[in-house]
Parts: C-alpha cells; structure tokens; sequence
C-alpha cells in the first residue's frame, strides 16, 4: 500500500476447496466477502462486484441470464446473498432503448425495478448498469487506494498507460449512473484485450471469464500499482516532509478530551453529533507536514471518500511546540463559523434550481497539527468511518502529490454528487432516528444488575453508553455481552473508583475521547451495608459515605463541567433508594448517605436549570434479582434485621409492598429512562420511586 505501515503487497486468498461446490450466486458472496476482508482493495461500504449468471425463470420455467449485483447499502466484507439485486439482463439491455440521453439519466433508476427478477426485494444500486454492460460475466469495482492515487493525479492517463500498458485502460471522470455504463461498454468492445479501467478520480474495475480469474485480476492490478508505487516513492519524504512534531500519546488524548466536547457543542444545534479520534501514525504523518493546508483545501476525490467527509476538512490551528489550548478552544467558535460560512458560500456557488435545501454546514473531518483528527457524525459507527474514508484519502494524497500533482473533484461535481436528488431520495428514505439517537450515557456500576439493565435501555433507544464500574472482570464481560448485542461501535467500558478524584477526572475524559462528549450521566455506583448503630464502625460509616455521596459528588462535577462546555444540556440521574427518604433499622450509615444523594441531587437541579442540566432521582427498593449488592453479606444482614431467611425475604418484601409485586432491575432501568429521554423534558428535582408501593417513603 501507499502507507507502507499497512503491509506491502495484497495476498492471493482465493481457496480452490472453499470454492468448490457453490453456486454462481454463491461464489459472488465469496469473491465479495474476499475482496472485503482487505480494507487496501476497498473502502468499508465501497465498491461493487457482479455476476451474470444462467438461471430457471420462475415464470416462464426457461434459463435466462441474471445479474447479480451489489445492492445499494451493504459492505463486501459481510455481504451476504440477500445483499445483492437480481435482474434480467435481456430488460437491462432494453433500457437503452429508453435512454434519452445525458440531461436525463437520473430517471433511468426508475426502471430499474422493472428489471427486478424473482421479486427480489433488494434495490438495485445506481451502478447497476456499470456492471451490466460490461461484456464480462464476472466484475468487480474497488476503490483501493493506490489505484485512486493514480486516478486523482493530474496526469493520471498517461501515469495509468505507463504503469500498465494496454492491460488497464482509462476513461475520464464521470459521475456514476448510466452514461458511464454505456462508457465502460464501449471501451470494452473497442479493447477486446484489455482486462480493467481506470476511472478518472473514482476507482478501478476488472472483470474475468470466471470468479477467479476475476478477482486476481482485481489483486494483480493493485498489487502492480503498489509496487510502482513503492518505486517512485522511495527515499521521498510525504507530504512535503514533517514541519511539525506530534505531541506524546497521553498528551494527544488529554488535547482531544479538551477540544472534542466544545466542537460538539458548536456544531450539535440541529442534532447531536457523536465524535471519533485518529492518532494512527498515517495521520500524524498528514497533519504535521508542510503541504497540510493546501492538500487538504482540496478535498477528497473518490466520490465514496467525498460523500463521507465532505467537500473539504477543518483545520484547526494549532503549534504543538507552543502548545496554548486554552487559544485554541478560545478560537473553535470562530473557526467552525468560518467553516459554516464557506459551505454555504460553496452551496450558493453550485446549488441547482431544483437542488435540496442546504444540509448542516459543519465540517465532518477536524486536523490539528501534532494531535490527529477528529470526525463527527450523527452516530458513532458513521463518524469512525467517515475517519477511515480520510485515511483513505490520505493515502491518496500521499501516492499522488509524490508522483505528480492531486486533484480533488471540481466543485461543480463534488455537489452534484453530494446534493444529487437520488442521494436526496435516499436520504428521506431513512428510518426516523430512535429517541436517544445521537446521546452519550455514562452509567457508573454499569456492571451491575441496575446498571447493566439501565445500559441495554438506552442501548435499545439509540444511545451510546460507557460502562464506568470498580470491578473490572464484571466489568469485561458486560462490555462484551452488550457490544455482541448492539454493536461494538455503541458501547465502551471505563475502569472507574467513583471515591477517587483523580481517577473520576480521567474516566471521564477517557469516555469523551470515546464519543465526543456526554449528555446523560446515570450515577449508579454503590455498596450497601447493615448493621445496628453501636456496630457502626467509622470505617463502615465513611465508606458508605465515600462511594454513595462523595462518589455521587464527584461523577456529578465532572459532568457538569462538560455539559457547560457543551452549552448543550444534560441530564443526571441519580439512583438512591427508598432508604433516602425512610428510615430502616440497623441502616444508618446506607440511609444517611442515600439521603444526602437525594439532597445533593436536588442542590444540583438548582444549579443545573439555566444551563438546560436537569437532575432527577430514581429511588429502588427491594431490588433482589439481578442487583449486585444483594450477592455478598447485605442479603444476610437484612434477612436477620426481618428475622427471616434468604429465601423469604424477597417474599417478606413483595408482601410488605403495597401492590404485592417484586421490582426487578428491568423497572428501575426504565425509570431512568424516562428521566433521561424528553418524555420528562419538563422534569428537574423530581423523585421516581420504583418500589412497588411504601407509604413511608412517599415524597413529601
């Protein structure tokens, strides 16, 4: 690859036995899944493969010719037979019987559905007829980087006839759709020899008489880029050399918990964004070097890469041997301003009569010299990516400003593709995003029974959510539990002692690194203990008070200072217990502490209301199932406080309630859901008891 941190030359995975026996359709999901498993050939979600396969038309009964074809949405890697369209190919070759030319193209997706064979519920993507009319059974389409090095490069068809003679062609930019099928087919029918094509600013495909041949096709034509890469690169510094040293590790990541919150706050006012930090060794080597500022005022040029990052990143400016970043989150305010005020200007310059409304003006991608970059999105899988894809276009830049001079798309195109009214059509069709959407939850006792069920709520409602627990085993294996349930992207775990200042400070800004920010705060971290008052060693007494309201003080400070940075809101919720506002015997130092919660709960709503911080409480009771603190001595020591055992103090409880039923972790959870979602938008201070019913500890 470009970046010769990431291996050298691309391995030939094809496996004659695992191949053995499939299918036509079933060996396109094996080429795909192949090509996929190397992010060097294509990008996550990028690129496209095809077979033209003989099968019984359900109608008619006849072999008539399909074509299989990566659907819109979906990535190589992990697309499987339902990932893919199906259509006649004898309809597709009577669309162009129908094609009106290029001022009108867009209308022929409209037709594709007409094509669709077996009722294939798979929309046909736009390349659709980028693969249909090559006269080859077998076509991939990739976007690796070193072909589009190549492809962006102003040179790029006289730099593609010297690297690969006649065995790689090249056609000139061309946005994807129609036009450039009947482009690809043309040239295949005037190079009968040729093997593949390079598209101008866009990527590569290859074709072959059977699936292997196809897909090393598609391995050699990257590999033969890669090593004349490797060639003409060697010995010259990237970028124009390194003018500016990267800052140490831990050094980074404290720069970034400092900036990530505030440029969350600046560019959140539409919807909540969820941030993503880069300190690879790829972007370090970008972001300090000399030619920073005027590659990335270019932008990208692969329309994947473009449609992800947009039409240009922000650079933040920044000296890491001066570090002042007290200036440099003075000057963020500012600095996204600007960005806001050149997009639109880029809009107005471009826009169409019938163009979409301007979308949100922010930047998605964020340099700073010597720290890395940041990304921000809507959730947190598509801020990683969109990070990936400029890695991506890093690598492009590095292979071509080497060998030549980069180019990112004209402005013109790039808008076109990004306010083109099928990626607008695309756009309107996507689900309404859950409640919690775009949220980042730390929940502490995230381990827990209470914070475990409290973490999979919010999980289901759209959050991203930091597990912050003591235990650590525990804590391992609810992180693994949940990021198998929901995805690994959501969910991230945070050792946490909540009675230590230094080590509250520091999980924090670890889970703001994680995410960007934060806008709910669950403090659910506790212990329980019982014994009579003249029992109560001072001991016992402080670390009751240490974990249930000192821990509560210090979690709740420290998200306060990010929701200020923020200026965004937030939400914290406290879960205390039925013991804060009733007394229990041979409890003293367990209610105290608990009703010190609840006070301090209600000092901060106070404090919180005209910064749009709420803080509400949600009081359990008799929690048995599923809560940790039940599983040591408290179960024992509350049995013998109600003379009772193990296995009637639960029934002790469901009786002694007033609607006779237990609570389980589960109804806590949604308690503190409610209190964290707008269903109680209008709710500071208040109280929620999850306790089946005690008169004693009705608030008053």
């Amino acid at each position: 690859m470009l970046d010769k941190r990431s291996g050298s030359r691309l391995a030939n995975l094809w496996d004659d036995a695992k191949a053995e026996g499939m299918s036509g359709p079933e060996l396109l999901v094996y080429r795909s899944n192949t090509l996929g498993s190397d992010k060097r050939v294509t990008n996550y979600g990028g690129g496209n493969t095809s077979s033209k396969v003989w099968q019984k038309d359900p109608l008619s009964g006849k072999d008539v010719e399909v074509l299989w074809v990566k659907g819109s949405g979906g990535d190589s890697a992990s697309i499987k037979l339902d990932g893919f369209a199906t259509l006649y190919m004898d309809k597709l070759r009577a669309l162009k019987g129908l094609y009106r030319g290029l001022a009108h193209e867009d209308e022929m997706v409209g037709y594709l559905p007409h094509a669709t064979f077996n009722l294939n519920p798979r929309a046909a993507s736009i390349d659709t007829p980028l693969h249909a009319y090559v006269p080859h059974a077998f076509v991939d389409h990739m976007h690796p980087d070193a072909i589009i090095a190549i492809a962006a490069s102003k040179d790029s068809k006289a730099l593609t006839q010297q690297i690969f003679g006649d065995e790689i062609g090249w056609l000139p930019w061309k946005r994807p759709g129609f036009e450039l099928g009947l482009w690809l087919e043309k040239f295949c029918l005037d190079n009968p020899g040729a093997k593949g094509v390079i598209l101008e600013s866009h990527g590569l495909f290859t074709w072959g008489d059977t699936p292997r041949e196809c897909y090393e096709q598609t391995i050699d034509t990257i590999n033969k880029a890669i090593a004349w890469f490797e060639e003409k690169t060697a010995g010259k510094p990237a970028f124009g050399g390194q003018v500016v040293a990267p800052l140490p590790a831990d050094e980074r990541r404290a720069v970034a918990a400092r900036l990530m919150p505030k440029i969350r706050g600046l560019i959140s006012n539409e919807f909540k964004m969820l941030g993503h930090f880069d300190d690879s060794a790829a972007v370090l080597e970008f972001v300090g070097s000399r030619d920073l500022k005027p590659l990335a005022a270019l932008g990208t040029s692969c329309p994947d890469h473009f449609l992800r990052t947009k039409i240009r990143p922000l650079v933040i400016a920044f000296d890491p041997a001066k570090p002042d970043i007290d200036a440099v989150v003075a000057g963020l305010e500012q600095a996204t301003a600007d960005y806001r005020a050149d997009y639109a200007g880029y809009y107005d310059r471009c826009k169409h009569p019938d163009s979409p409304a301007i979308r949100d003006a922010n930047a998605v991608v964020y340099l700073m010299p010597g720290v890395g970059m940041f990304t921000f999105a809507k959730d947190k899988a598509t801020a990683r990516i969109s990070g990936e894809f400029y890695v991506n276009a890093i690598n492009v830049m590095r292979g071509s400003s080497a060998v030549s001079t980069y180019q990112g798309l004209p402005e013109q195109e790039a808008f076109d593709i990004e306010y083109w009214l099928l990626e607008e059509a695309k756009l309107q069709r996507m689900p309404k995003p859950k409640s919690l959407a775009g949220h980042v939850a730390l929940v502490t006792g995230g381990a827990g029974g209470i914070g475990k069920a409290t973490a999979v709520r919010l999980l289901r409602e759209g959050a991203c959510v930091v597990l912050a627990d003591i235990d650590e085993a525990a804590l391992a294996s609810a992180n693994e539990e949940l990021g198998k349930a929901f995805g690994k992207d959501v969910v991230r775990p945070v050792t946490l002692n909540v009675t230590e200042e230094a080590v509250v400070i520091a999980g924090f800004a670890k889970a703001v690194v994680e995410f960007g920010g934060l806008d709910i705060l669950v403090s659910n971290a506790g212990i329980a203990s019982s014994a009579p008052i003249e029992d109560t060693s001072l001991e016992l007494w402080n670390r009751n008070m240490d974990i249930l309201s000192t821990g509560y003080f210090l979690v709740s400070r420290e998200a306060f200072r990010l929701f200020r940075q923020q200026k965004i809101g937030g939400n914290v919720v406290f879960v205390a217990s039925k013991n804060g506002l009733a007394a229990s015997p041979n409890a003293s130092a367990y209610c105290t502490a608990k009703a010190a919660e609840i006070h301090l709960a209600r000092c901060l709503a106070l404090e919180g209301a005209a910064a749009q911080i709420r803080v509400n409480v949600v009081n359990p009771d008799a929690v048995l199932r599923g809560s940790k603190i039940w599983a040591g001595e408290w179960l024992e020591q509350r049995a013998s406080t109600y003379k009772t055992d193990k296995d009637g103090l639960e029934e002790m409880y469901r009786e002694r309630s007033l609607l006779k039923r237990s609570v389980f972790p589960e109804d806590i959870a949604e308690a503190i859901y409610f209190f964290a979602s707008d269903a109680s938008a209008k709710s500071t201070g208040n109280i929620i008891n999850v306790d089946a019913g005690n008169a004693q500890s009705f608030t008053r």
